[in-house]
């Protein structure tokens, strides 16, 4: 039976039902260009931040790593190479197109003997309790209809001990930031994204669902409520990106 709730596809009201296709359908869109168009909207600084992302994780040789909505598999391509032959990473997706991309970038890079590729929803992964030693999502978490039940998810897949990390852009801490940033974003961001991508509106879609994600306090309170521990948030680059951490309960 379809649900009779909405929840926002950017600033549009849209039954939740419809939002997991609407979303689909931009990041099919944009798979192709998805690692230029990071590279040219960021100025290359989003490298430094899923760098940063690596080094809160606190990731060991031999330990298994859940990337969950992890794309073209930056994160993973990085978790590859610290976990080693022993570990193993999990790059999931729920976009066929972008784990399409992901794998094929991988394999070109010679780093998937300790990976698997698994087509997957962040609200209901298909993994055994405890499984994971670490969970992350870089920039994935906003696009999740339900973010209570992905954080669960999440939250039951890891062992106890373990640690979340959720990389994603948040709100800026100074008001000077913030009206660049807006300006930038809803201003330069679509018109790169007609120009290098062919699609306008799908870039005007991810400017948009930024601005409808908690900000960092909220994000941590959601966290908590999940059930983890210890939760915490590092602010990068004046706010416009956060990195959150928590953790499930030792046994």
């Amino acid at each position: 039976m379809a649900s009779d709730k909405t929840t926002h596809f950017g600033y549009k009201q849209v039954p939740e039902d419809e939002k997991v296709r609407m979303v689909g359908g931009v990041f099919h869109s944009v798979a192709s260009r998805y690692d230029l168009m990071n590279d040219l909207m960021s100025g290359g600084i989003h490298r430094i931040w899923k760098r940063v992302a690596i080094e809160l994780s606190g990731v060991r040789p031999g330990q298994h790593i859940l990337d969950v909505a992890g794309g073209t598999g930056d994160l993973t391509s990085r978790f590859s190479r610290e976990v080693g032959p022993a570990g193993k990473v999990v790059l999931s997706d729920i976009n066929s197109s972008m784990l399409g991309t992901g794998r094929d970038r991988l394999l070109d890079e010679g780093v998937c003997g300790n990976v698997e590729f698994v087509l997957a929803d962040a609200e209901a992964l298909p993994f055994r309790d405890a499984s994971f030693d670490c969970v992350t999502i870089a920039f994935g978490l906003r696009n999740v209809t339900r973010k209570d039940r992905a954080l669960a998810s999440m939250l039951r897949v890891l062992k106890p001990g373990g640690r979340l990390l959720v990389l994603e852009f948040s709100k800026p801490t100074s008001e000077f930031i913030g009206k660049l940033y807006d300006a930038y974003s809803f201003g330069v961001i679509p018109k790169i994204g007609r120009l290098v991508a062919g699609d306008e509106e799908s870039y005007r879609y991810l400017a948009e669902s930024i601005r409808m994600h908690p900000d960092q306090e909220t994000l941590r309170d959601m966290m908590e409520d999940a059930g983890f521990e210890r939760c915490d948030y590092h602010n990068l680059t004046g706010g416009i990106v956060a990195i959150h951490r928590g953790f499930r309960a030792p046994a």
